[in-house]
Parts: C-alpha cells; structure tokens; sequence
C-alpha cells in the first residue's frame, strides 16, 4: 500500500506549513487526486488515519477532491475530458492524445488554528 507512504511525505509538508504559521494545530487538509495519478482515494483515507497519529494533525479532517481526467488531441488539437479507461478525444474519436491533467496528486489547503 504506498498510499503509507504518500500520506508520510504528505504530513512532512502539512508539520513545514504548520511550523511556518506557528500553528497549534491543524484543522483540515485539502487534497486533489487525479483519476490517472496511481492513488486510490478510499485507501488514502484509511492510510491518513495512521500516518497524522502523533503529529500536529492528529484531529485533522482530509477531504479529497477527485480530478478530471483531461486530454489533448493531437489530430485537432481540442481538450477534453474523459473517463479514465477512454483516452480519445471526445470531438473527432483520435487517439492520439496528450494526457494534460489528471496524473496529478496536489496539497490545495492546509486550514490550521494558530494563537
């Protein structure tokens, strides 16, 4: 399961933050997971259990927003998005595309209470 250990390099960056704002604790932490990006959202919840044990976030609230999946095609150059398991272009039916978002994992919020 590397949702583990995304989740540990995940309180690395939320424990910098929180010590940056001088944070007594953190509230939530808002996460965007892309359909492509390898991570399965319902076992990185389990793992964010584990992982903010003893940590400044250990009450802290993950909220997981799923991305679009969005292509590229190269024969008409439109964007589209799409399903996951259908990488064509939902215009002309090519193939040939570009993934350009959706293989991404991002940290959008860290919402935390300082004072």
């Amino acid at each position: 399961m590397h949702e583990l250990s995304i989740c540990q390099g995940l309180m690395r960056q939320v424990e910098q933050v929180a010590a940056d704002n001088k944070a007594r604790s953190v509230e939530r932490i808002i996460l965007r997971v892309g359909g492509l990006s390898g991570v399965e959202p319902s076992l990185l919840q389990h793992a964010f259990e584990i992982a903010r044990a003893g940590t400044i976030a250990s009450e802290a609230e993950l909220d997981i927003e799923e991305g679009p999946v969005v292509v590229k095609c190269q024969e008409c150059g439109a964007s589209s998005a799409v399903k996951v398991n259908r990488l064509i272009c939902q215009y002309c039916g090519e193939w040939r595309v570009n993934v350009v978002e959706g293989e991404e994992l991002l940290l959008l919020s860290v919402e935390i209470e300082t004072g």
